[in-house]
C-alpha cells in the first residue's frame, strides 16, 4: 500500500509518498512528473517513515543539513538507480555536473564513456527530490540548467544550502537552457 502526507514548504506544497519499504516519492505541487509514480490506490495516512521525512524537511528549511536520512525505496531501472545513488552522494551545499557524473559512471560500471545526456534524463525523472539532490546538478558550463520543480526553486534550494550560486550562469528571461 502506498500512503501520502502533503509538507507545507517556504517554496511551496509538497507531496510525499511512502510504502512500507520507505519514501518513495518527493513532489513540488506542478512541478513536471508531479506524482508520476503514485499508485493510483494511496491513502492520506502519517507513517511513521512519512513523518520522519517531515522532520527532514523541517531541519533542511530551517537552513541546516540533516543528519539523518529517511528509508528511501528508489523505484526505477538499474541505470536510473546508479544515477540516484550517485546524487546522493554529492555533499550538502556543493554542485556535480552532468559530465561529471556520467564519468563517475562510467568508471563505476567500467565502461570507456557513458552520456551525459541520458544522465540528464534519468536526473530529470529522480522521483525523490530535495533527499535525493537532483537540485545540486549543473551544466558544464555552470548553466543552472533546468529542475522539474521549476529553476526558480533550484536556486532558493541551491541557496538554502548557501552554494556559491553567484559562480552559476543564469540564461535571461525567455532563453532557453
Amino acid at each position: 500500500m502506498t500512503y501520502t502526507k502533503h509538507y507545507t514548504s517556504p517554496l511551496g506544497m509538497i507531496l510525499l509518498a511512502a510504502d512500507d519499504a520507505g519514501l518513495t516519492g518527493l513532489w513540488f505541487e506542478g512541478s513536471k512528473y508531479f506524482a508520476a509514480e503514485l499508485p493510483k490506490e494511496h491513502t492520506e495516512q502519517d507513517t511513521p517513515v512519512l513523518l520522519e521525512t517531515t522532520q527532514w524537511l523541517d531541519v533542511y528549511f530551517a537552513g541546516k543539513e540533516p543528519d539523518f536520512t529517511p528509508p528511501l525505496h528508489l523505484i526505477g531501472s538499474d541505470f536510473r538507480q546508479a544515477v540516484w545513488n550517485i546524487l546522493l552522494s554529492i555533499p550538502y551545499g556543493r554542485t556535480m555536473t552532468y559530465g561529471q557524473i556520467a564519468k563517475q559512471l562510467a568508471k563505476n560500471t567500467g565502461i570507456e564513456k557513458m552520456s551525459a545526456q541520458a544522465v540528464g534524463g534519468a536526473v530529470g525523472h529522480n522521483p525523490i527530490s530535495i533527499i535525493v539532490p537532483c537540485h545540486r546538478v549543473v551544466g558544464t558550463n555552470g548553466s543552472l540548467t533546468g529542475y522539474a520543480g521549476g529553476l526558480d526553486k533550484k536556486i532558493a534550494l541551491l541557496e538554502l544550502e548557501k552554494a556559491d550560486t553567484e559562480r552559476f550562469f543564469r540564461p535571461k528571461k525567455g532563453t532557453a537552457l
